[in-house]
């Protein structure tokens, strides 16, 4: 064969293609439909059913990100509010999505200047400056980074510091900061050419982060300091504390221990092991605070701790690709829900190891699982996922995954520690096998 196509070639092609009926049908009903619509299996599609044989209490209204990618913060706090909600017996509730948000993008920018002190000497034009200047604050995130906030700053309730038009819709947002760091990232590199001494360049670093403080500030308000919060529960009484501060709030009022939970992932890629621990280079938040850190296990496994915590009534934290396989007005994710084989003609055989090998999936959106539907013989059968996409979409914005997808395209879950072997757990707390920024598993904080 040619390394070019001919005409020739092309003609062969356009001969053969418009000689299949499947063809044509397939391309007269793609000229004016959604292909996900399209290419829907009946079958797969009367069987929906959000109904599930185990829920956890204090589940409360969706909440929703909009346009932004918090998805792993939204999560994070959704998870609190259950345990909040339990303790004061409250039908709806939620923290401040923009006051994590605020820290975080400012620890993002001390943590990227900080890895611009200690890349001095890489090439700037090389892969890992690229890919530092690439998104020094983009919205994603990971547990470790969550957790990192919260022990830190706390949470405040959402009334304290209400979402704001650029907190919904953040690109403006951070492309403006961006700007300014990449510019910060230039000056810092161009003063240690100049022979500039570390500690003129962490001089030079603190002015910079008060610019982006200021940014920040016009964007998303100023983060409350001390607060009141009261409220309503389910019977009607009231409640008021007085004197609160965000740290005090959530270890008074939330109570969760973070160093209980473990982040275990299922990553079957051939330059990686199961049973082994790992953390990726230059991916957090925090500087000085706790690394990412995973423990590889086979699905199996994820699912096993999963339904043991729903079971004990814990909701799930969990990350996973959220775009494969998955109807977003039905909020179905399930490898049967779309025959594109048949449509396409074509099939699509690449595993799990092998989607992630090539670029074609990553971990993309956090969620929580807030319920299973377990068969006779206690396996599951799907899950009930607590999106933050909002309520006028699926069950009231809650999702269902089926069982066969999480195999393929859920690969993190956050749970309690008690929910490992011992060796598991020695294994997690072992120093983790380093991986390069560019790894899919750091993909969720992008």
């Amino acid at each position: 064969m040619n390394q070019n196509i001919t005409l020739k070639q092309t003609g062969e092609f356009k001969k053969q293609t418009n000689s299949d009926a499947s063809v044509r049908l397939a391309r007269n009903a793609a000229m004016r439909g959604e292909i996900e619509d399209l290419a829907m299996d009946w079958e797969s599609f009367r069987k929906i059913d959000h109904t599930f044989s185990d829920i956890v209490s204090g589940e409360m209204p969706v909440t929703n990100q909009k346009s932004s990618g918090r998805c792993w913060g939204f999560a994070g706090l959704n998870l609190f509010r259950i345990y909040l909600g339990r303790k004061y017996n409250l039908k709806k509730f939620e923290f401040s999505q923009s006051y994590f948000m605020f820290w975080d993008k400012l620890e993002k920018s001390n943590y990227f200047l900080e890895n611009i002190i200690a890349t001095l000497n890489e090439p700037k034009d090389g892969r890992l400056i690229m890919h530092l200047v690439e998104n020094p604050i983009q919205d994603g995130g990971q547990w470790h980074m969550f957790i990192n906030l919260i022990n830190k700053y706390g949470v405040v309730p959402q009334t304290e510091m209400p979402e704001t038009f650029q907190s919904s819709k953040s690109m403006r947002m951070n492309r403006m900061i961006t700007r300014k760091l990449r510019e910060f990232a230039k000056l810092l590199r161009d003063a240690h050419g100049k022979g500039a001494p570390q500690k003129n360049l962490r001089s030079m670093k603190a002015d910079m982060l008060e610019t982006v403080y200021r940014l920040l500030t016009i964007h998303l308000g100023t983060p409350p300091e001390k607060f009141e919060w009261q409220v309503r529960d389910r019977k009607k009484k009231f409640h008021r504390f007085e004197g609160l501060t965000p740290k005090r709030f959530f270890t008074n009022h939330v109570g969760l221990d973070l160093s209980d939970y473990v982040c275990l992932i299922d990553c079957p890629m051939s330059d990686k092991q199961y049973n082994e621990n790992y953390t990726v280079e230059f991916l957090g938040n925090v500087v000085g605070g706790e690394d990412i850190r995973y423990l590889n296990l086979p699905s199996n496994r994820l699912k096993e701790t999963s339904v043991n915590s729903i079971k004990d009534d814990n909701p799930i934290w969990f990350g996973c690709d959220v775009g494969k396989h998955f109807h977003r007005t039905l909020g179905v994710m399930d490898m049967d829900l779309f025959d594109f084989d048949l449509f396409y003609g074509t099939n699509f055989p690449m595993t799990k190891a092998d989607r992630l090998e090539y670029g074609d999936s990553q971990m993309t959106h956090a969620m929580l699982f807030t319920g299973v539907d377990l068969d006779p013989k206690g396996k599951p059968r799907k899950w009930r996922v607590e999106n933050s996409w909002g309520k006028n979409r699926s069950d009231k914005g809650f999702d269902i995954m089926t069982d066969k997808w999480f195999d393929e395209y859920n690969y993190e879950v956050v749970v309690h520690k008690q929910y490992l072997t011992d060796e598991e757990l020695k294994t997690y707390k072992k120093d983790p096998v380093k991986l390069p920024p560019w790894d899919p598993m750091g993909a969720l904080a992008k």
